[in-house]
């Protein structure tokens, strides 16, 4: 069966993203695509649905953007969501008016037509999310309005003939009840969309695009120790087994236990031909009294490239023409929707001499993050690896605030894996998006039974967050603190001080460095 296709169309919103999510959480494909779409490219692209995403500008302002007046007559169903909505409601006849005064924030919608599709068997009054400044105060001919709030008469409106329907409040975030059974009634009630974007979906399309690309040539894949490098090795191997070589670079900037790990899972058991190669001492050489957090980046960066290049190139003159590249489908959002033509830079493949020619194979272009990790698990990778939290590229070498030594780096290697252990005992590990711990190269005097001591302090890290745009520091538990903070300084010689990051992204980062 064809994969059936929403497209979302992005009028500069920050939920569009969210909307694709939602859709694909209904087992339904979606695409983001941009406000610029024409008749004709819809057309050729044939969706099953079009989704008008909500946006920051008004439809009054001049090069406020709008949508291709044809689409409308392409016959494929429409759903406007707030600026979507209200450009619906004025492309095709209506008014939308500058009332002064807006609605934010949650709303009590009243349903006036119970018998519209998207609203249908809805308890008459809804808690809904609004953001909005105009309103629609008139409809286009043909529409009927099916849902008002104590301050716009028109929340809600459709044309079932023409199955377009608009509504002014967000049904894709969580504040909005029953927001997730709008967008289904949309979907299968209204677009008749089959749920068949699954894991075994994914997992077979993937399978028969990979071996349509490598045919029977051997294929590279630079393993990180990260999720997406991991799922992406698994579903190359799932396609085509021993023609897979994976290059493991440890750079003795790893965390705990994750080596071994990565040889466990690839070289046992899945049984995949693996290169580890353990640089630990070239890079700490390189690193040898670098502050600066920025050239420390590089130097890393500079490091691994060299390295996986030496093994690349051996790989390349025994017939290796493919290489893995972990992009998943916000990277091709961000980029503009094109295919990646080169080898991304915050990739830890990236910056590989030109001159080394290798096609590039990523299988998970197409997927976000939480379906990355559905399919990892769908093809048999440890929780471990699968829900592992995001590790920077230089891994601990940008998690010592300061000059890098061996012994620096255990003391924090150590620390963090005292952080999460304890975060996965108290049962937090998925609510988060990342708890790390992080050394800071100043000293602090303690005291530690009858001495005073001088050491250096910790500082733990922890943070929620959907995509890592932005994140909130994390309310852990006093008594999980606690117990953290108490091991840390008990078990780790030469920490003697442990602080809680309160900060949020924006105004810092997540990272340190």
């Amino acid at each position: 069966m064809a994969t059936e296709t929403v497209l979302v169309v992005d009028f500069g919103a920050q939920y569009a993203q969210l909307i694709a999510r939602r859709v694909r959480e209904a087992h339904v494909k979606s695409e983001i695509v941009p406000a610029s779409i024409t008749a004709a490219e819809v057309a050729k692209r044939a969706p099953v649905a079009i989704i008008l995403s909500g946006g920051p500008a008004s439809v009054h302002v001049a090069g406020a953007p709008i949508l291709d007046p044809a689409v409308y007559e392409t016959g494929v169903p429409i759903l406007g969501i707030c600026y979507g909505a209200q450009l619906i409601a004025q492309q095709l006849g209506g008014l939308v008016a500058r009332t002064g005064k807006g609605e934010y924030g949650r709303a009590a919608l009243t349903i006036t037509d119970a018998s519209t599709a998207v609203l249908r068997d809805l308890a008459p009054e809804q808690d809904v999310w609004m953001s909005h400044f105009d309103s629609i105060q008139q409809m286009p001919p043909g529409f009927v309005a099916t849902a008002r709030t104590n301050e716009i008469p028109i929340a809600a409106l459709a044309c079932a003939a023409r199955r377009i329907h608009a509504v002014q409040f967000h049904p894709e975030v969580g504040h909005t009840a029953n927001g997730q059974t709008v967008l289904e009634r949309f979907l299968f009630d209204v677009a008749e969309a089959s749920p068949n974007w699954t894991n075994e979906s994914i997992i077979d399309r993937a399978v028969s695009t990979i071996r349509a690309q490598v045919g029977g040539s051997k294929v590279l894949c630079g393993l990180s120790g990260g999720v997406d490098s991991a799922v992406a090795a698994a579903l190359v191997h799932r396609a085509v087994g021993d023609q897979l070589v994976c290059v493991y670079v440890d750079t003795g900037l790893m965390r705990a236990g994750e080596s071994d790990q990565i040889d466990a899972t690839f070289r046992a058991h899945f049984g995949v031909e693996l290169i580890h190669v353990k640089a630990g001492d070239r890079f700490f050489a390189a690193l040898d009294d670098v502050a600066d957090p920025e050239r420390k980046r590089k130097i890393i960066g500079e490091c691994f490239i060299r390295v996986f290049e030496a093994e690349a190139r051996k790989l390349s003159r025994d017939g290796c023409k493919f290489l893995v590249q972990g992009t998943l489908y916000p990277d091709v959002i961000e980029s503009g929707g094109g295919h990646a033509a080169t080898i991304k830079s915050h990739h830890n493949v990236g910056g590989l001499p030109a001159d080394m020619d290798f096609e590039l194979v990523e299988p998970l272009r197409d997927l976000f993050k939480d379906e990355v990790r559905a399919v990892g698990h769908e093809l048999g990778l440890p929780d471990e690896i699968v829900w592992r939290q995001p590790f920077p590229g230089p891994g601990l070498g940008v998690r010592v605030v300061g000059t890098i030594t061996r012994e620096r780096v255990e003391l924090v290697r150590t620390a963090d894996a005292i952080v999460r252990e304890e975060v996965a005992a108290a049962g937090l590990e998925r609510e988060l998006w990342q708890a790390f711990a992080v050394l800071a190269v100043i000293r602090s005097v303690g005291v530690m039974g009858d001495e005073r001591t001088y050491g250096y302090p910790i500082v733990l890290r922890a943070v929620t967050s959907d995509d890592a745009m932005t994140a909130d520091w994390a309310r852990l538990p006093y008594d999980l603190v606690d117990r953290i903070s108490r091991r840390i300084v008990n078990e780790v010689k030469g920490i003697n001080r442990v602080v809680l990051d309160v900060t949020s992204k924006p105004p810092g980062t997540i990272e340190w460095e």
